[in-house]
């Protein structure tokens, strides 16, 4: 760490000889590890999901995933509201809807990144992001509207690809399962595409 700090500092100093307008041009790259802002240091929480991956299959031999979640939320509801059409499909069959461990899993992860963002500082109690208002304006019906769509695109491709960035990115490829590569290659292709579509054009 201290022979990159060194480097920086090297290339910093030569671009400086070189005029003022030359060293402004270029930063040193922040540290995570030295990192002044507020959050949780990446490495603690990286580990952490690490650790936590490994007692879930130790503890219970499931995998960490959330995206099963939403179809026993759909399927609860329906019990509710629609038991008889809610029974005959399929998945429900084999798969009766009920409070289970990626429904607490769900729970629980909302919880902890609303303690993280409190003890971290980075609550920010915004409807609208500034990034969003900036491109798109201060509606929050468009905001939720969109959010709500995506919501549902993420949780549709999520039961295609039979994971999601919790299942696939974390505990399939911690099992170096080859399906659950190419699948987290996907999420961040997909990611920055769009996320270049909406914000950088």
């Amino acid at each position: 760490m201290n022979r990159r700090r060194s480097l920086l500092f090297a290339v910093a100093t030569a671009l400086a000889a070189t005029g003022p307008q030359s060293a402004l041009a270029i930063e040193p790259a922040l540290d995570a590890l030295t990192y002044p802002g507020p959050a949780w240091s990446p490495y603690l929480v990286g580990t952490g999901i690490g650790v936590l991956a490994w007692l879930t299959f130790y503890v219970s031999d499931k995998p960490i995933g959330a995206s099963t979640f939403y179809a026993m939320v759909s399927g609860m509801i329906g019990k509710a509201l629609a038991p008889r059409h809610t029974e005959r499909l399929e998945y429900f069959k084999d798969k009766p809807p009920r409070l289970n461990w990626e429904v607490v899993f769900v729970g629980a992860a909302i919880g902890g990144a609303a303690v993280a963002a409190l003890t971290g500082g980075n609550y920010v109690n915004e409807w609208v992001p500034a990034l969003w208002s900036e491109r798109f304006g201060d509606s929050v019906l468009l905001r939720a509207a969109v959010a709500f769509v995506g919501g549902l695109l993420m949780a549709l491709g999520a039961r295609l690809a039979g994971g999601c960035t919790s299942g696939h990115g974390i505990s399939g490829t911690l099992q170096l399962n080859v399906s659950s590569w190419i699948a987290l290659i996907c999420f961040f292709i997909g990611g920055a595409a769009i996320a270049n579509l909406m914000f950088r054009i």
